[in-house]
């Protein structure tokens, strides 16, 4: 499959082999879907429109609703102001949503549509809110999408009253709806009032319910909470390059302090959601939580004699990577590859502080933003690991160097039941330990003499 990749690497590259990420308009998409009743759509081409919706259905194994401008050769050359125009009408008239939330592509951005001008001229029925957020395919990421929607949102709806509402903002970042529900139970467990966005909890994982609908019942972040998030007295943010961004909007616009944290993955990340939590409801730390603590503690110690010391090669998104990589290493793990495909280039300085933290040496590892599976694989070709953590667009790298692997991030399209179960949090860390061990314990079993061959590990 991918046995001729070259074992020299290549430095001086002017193309992406394999890339590491995706456009951003699948991450404007994947954000406004966790408001509630919110259309997303995308003003370009239907084939736009059906990649971002195709790749976010594989991934979730949801349906993803999003309407197109369908933009035609007519469009391409004299604009697509008529074409936003019928587009709002027809979205309103047939499937009624409270918020039409409308990114750009490559193609409306390189002709230089101007959208805000577009839907500041359009008929909106009352009570109906059209926003917009510029998402060019040919920068970025699918994470830099994901944030510019939602500073979207807050410049076209959030409002400040002036009374504080006694509420805790919370952006969890690029998480699976299984990683929703964990962060929400958490936060209230810890007896917080809260505004969680965007919350895919329910849309994209909704039940089997029989309903035939295209906006499901008490689904996503309600307009009412995306308007009052000017009003609340702190934000918890999770993920430096999802919600960064959309953080330092809310405080400047709006005078919201907040504390950005990393995607809370294993025990000292999770420990860290929890003590913003703390300092915010002033409340002790319930004993459910500490028990669940306790077992991910006593599961790392118990396997630990399987996992020290192996390498893993890490890649994706770079909050989750950055998340992982701490896991890897409290289970006393060497990550030896670290890569992600969003340009980000402090990302790397991030990881070197994160790797000091556990006195592992700069040349003990290779990290690098901005990149590719194929200098990952390169890499590989030149010193291999025992483990490949990622997406699942590292299974042939794992199939052609016969290394084990263990799915995570987005997307994973070769697997069933992920999106629904959480990645964060002590209960998220426990299901991780238990997958990272049993792949190598499963890889152990394959390879070792029939002498060696134990029942009882």
């Amino acid at each position: 499959m991918l046995e001729l990749t070259p074992k020299e690497i290549m430095e001086k590259r002017h193309m992406t082999i394999n890339p590491c990420k995706t456009c951003e308009p699948v991450g404007a998409m994947f954000c406004a879907l966790g408001a509630e009743k919110c259309m997303p759509h995308s003003h370009g081409s239907q084939g736009c429109c059906s990649y971002h919706r195709t790749v976010l259905s594989r991934h979730f194994k949801e349906p993803a609703i999003a309407s197109s401008s369908s933009f035609t050769e007519g469009a391409s050359v004299f604009g697509g102001r008529s074409n936003i125009t019928t587009a709002v009408k027809n979205v309103f008239d047939i499937y009624n949503p409270d918020i039409m939330a409308i990114h750009t592509t490559c193609l409306s951005e390189t002709i230089g549509d101007d959208v805000g001008s577009y839907i500041f001229d359009v008929e909106v029925p009352e009570g109906k809110t059209v926003l917009y957020a510029s998402t060019p395919s040919y920068e970025g990421s699918h994470i830099q999408g994901y944030a510019n929607m939602m500073i979207g949102f807050m410049k076209y709806m959030t409002k400040k009253t002036g009374e504080p509402n006694g509420k805790v903002a919370i952006f969890p970042g690029w998480v699976n709806p299984g990683d929703d529900r964990e962060l929400k139970r958490i936060a209230g467990l810890m007896g917080a009032e809260y505004i969680y966005f965007p919350d895919h909890d329910g849309i994209l994982d909704h039940p089997m319910d029989g309903k035939n609908e295209y906006f499901h019942s008490n689904a996503g972040t309600s307009g009412a909470d995306i308007a009052a998030l000017g009003d609340c007295e702190k934000l918890i943010s999770m993920g430096t390059y999802c919600s960064l961004e959309p953080s330092e909007h809310l405080k400047k616009e709006y005078k919201v302090p907040f504390s950005n944290i990393p995607v809370p993955v294993g025990v000292k990340l999770t420990d860290q959601y929890i003590l913003e939590l703390q300092k915010f409801t002033k409340k002790e730390v319930p004993s459910v939580l500490e028990d669940e603590r306790g077992r991910l503690v006593d599961l790392m110690l118990d396997a630990h004699q399987y996992v020290y010391k192996k390498k893993a090669a890490i890649y994706g998104d770079p909050d989750i990577v950055y998340a992982f990589t701490s896991l890897c290493l409290e289970l006393g793990m060497s990550p030896k590859y670290i890569i992600t495909g969003t340009p980000k280039e402090r990302w790397e300085k991030e990881i070197k502080a994160l790797m000091d933290q556990y006195g592992v040496d700069e040349s003990e590892y290779v990290v690098k933003a901005d990149t590719d599976l194929f200098y990952l694989h390169q890499l590989i070709k030149n010193e291999t690991v025992d483990l490949l953590l990622g997406s699942s667009y590292g299974k042939q790298i794992a199939k052609a160097e016969d290394i084990p692997m263990v799915r995570m991030g987005f997307p994973v399209l070769d697997r069933y039941g992920n999106p629904i179960q959480a990645t964060v949090g002590y209960a998220g860390g426990i299901r991780y330990v238990e997958k990272i061990v049993d792949t190598l314990m499963d890889r152990l079993d394959r390879d070792v003499a029939d002498e060696d061959f134990e029942v009882v590990m």
